[in-house]
């Protein structure tokens, strides 16, 4: 029995779960990029309205009726993840992507833009220089090429965190632990690894969570965790699963893929058109001219492929090799793994992405 039994493989906590509370936080902003080198929005109303408005925070108002030339600016959207813990002073690494016709941001200068999260409040300020690593250029015959996205570009270390995200450690009450993906035994695992070490407090409530008892005390709530996160667990195998790209025509089979016994033929038909052009001339004294005709030759071969037969249990060797055997490309492995599927003799979950 004890040969009969799968084997399982040991996983620390840190790598397969995370505390609820624990997260980044998606940041977003609207702002202006200048100096940009005739490459930016053309004559925009709403970048024009924010030019306008930038300037008028400065102290500069612009006369009425006169609009300024957005050759050199351009109006953008600033992302940027604010992580776990951060605290005001840190910096961050901002995105900025084109919001209108800008062609370009190469060289362009982001003016200062409040990032704010789902819940309006405003947590970080960027500016700074942009870096591109895509570029265009342009004939005057009209004719253009663009390499990578010159219309986006990052501004490295570009934000400042001016405020922080409530720590989910600075409360009381239990503390929750999520696995990254939904499993019923591993949540039995992990609650098990953490009973046998810490002596009780912690309970899986479904395939994700796992309750744990712990102090008030914020200082022992942090040991608490350090040490659930460096538990060592022993998982079950992860389930039998099949991952095909239909677009590369890569396909990723786990060790845990089973096949019963089933008989598999892969044909191979090729098909020649050959186009021959000749000659038709008329006859001596005729009054006809001379026309080209076109002969084709349509030809159909067939390859003789034998069949392969896949024995009760075969595993991931024994799929690979048939299919090496039977001759077919990756791609065609694609077609026999649904042809398995469909019948029923595919021991795992199909998935096409």
């Amino acid at each position: 029995m004890l040969l009969l039994a799968a084997p399982a493989q040991a996983e620390r906590v840190k790598d397969i779960a995370r505390f609820a509370g624990v997260r980044a936080n998606q940041l977003t902003g609207y702002g202006i990029v200048v100096g940009l080198t005739g490459t930016g929005d053309q004559n925009l109303e709403f970048t024009i309205q924010s030019l306008k408005s930038a300037a008028a925070r400065l102290g500069v108002l612009l006369p009425p009726g006169v609009n300024p030339q957005l050759r050199n600016a351009a109006a953008v959207m600033v992302t940027a993840e604010l992580p776990a813990f951060a605290k005001p002073g840190q910096r961050l690494d901002v995105t900025v992507a084109a919001l209108g016709q800008a062609k370009s941001l190469r060289g362009g200068t982001l003016l200062m833009t409040g990032l704010q999260g789902v819940d309006g409040e405003i947590y970080a300020l960027a500016q700074g220089s942009l870096a591109v690593g895509g570029f265009g250029a342009e004939g005057r015959d009209g004719s253009r090429i663009v390499v990578g996205t010159p219309a986006t570009g990052r501004v490295p270390a570009g934000a400042i965190v001016e405020r922080a995200v409530p720590s989910p450690f600075a409360g009381t009450g239990p503390l929750l632990l999520d696995l990254n993906d939904p499993d019923f035994s591993a949540a039995r695992a992990v609650a098990d690894a953490i009973n046998g070490t810490l002596g009780g407090g912690a309970a899986a409530e479904d395939g994700i969570r796992i309750r744990v008892t712990a102090p008030d005390d914020p200082a022992q709530r942090i040991a608490l965790a350090a040490r659930i996160e460096a538990l060592d667990v022993a998982l079950s195998p992860p389930p039998a699963r099949v991952i095909v790209n239909a677009r590369t025509g890569t396909v990723v089979i786990s060790g845990e893929v089973r096949i019963l016994p089933a008989a598999v033929a892969h044909g191979n038909l090729t098909v020649r058109v050959t186009e021959n052009q000749q000659a038709s001339q008329p006859g001596p004294f005729g009054r006809g001219q001379t026309v080209v005709t076109e002969q084709s030759t349509v030809e159909a071969e067939e390859a003789r492929n034998r069949m392969n037969l896949f024995g009760g249990g075969a595993r991931l060797g024994d799929i690979v090799d048939a299919v090496n055997a039977l001759g077919a490309a990756p791609g065609d492995l694609v077609a026999i793994l649904e042809a398995l599927k469909a019948a029923g003799a595919l021991r795992a979950e199909l998935v096409v992405i």
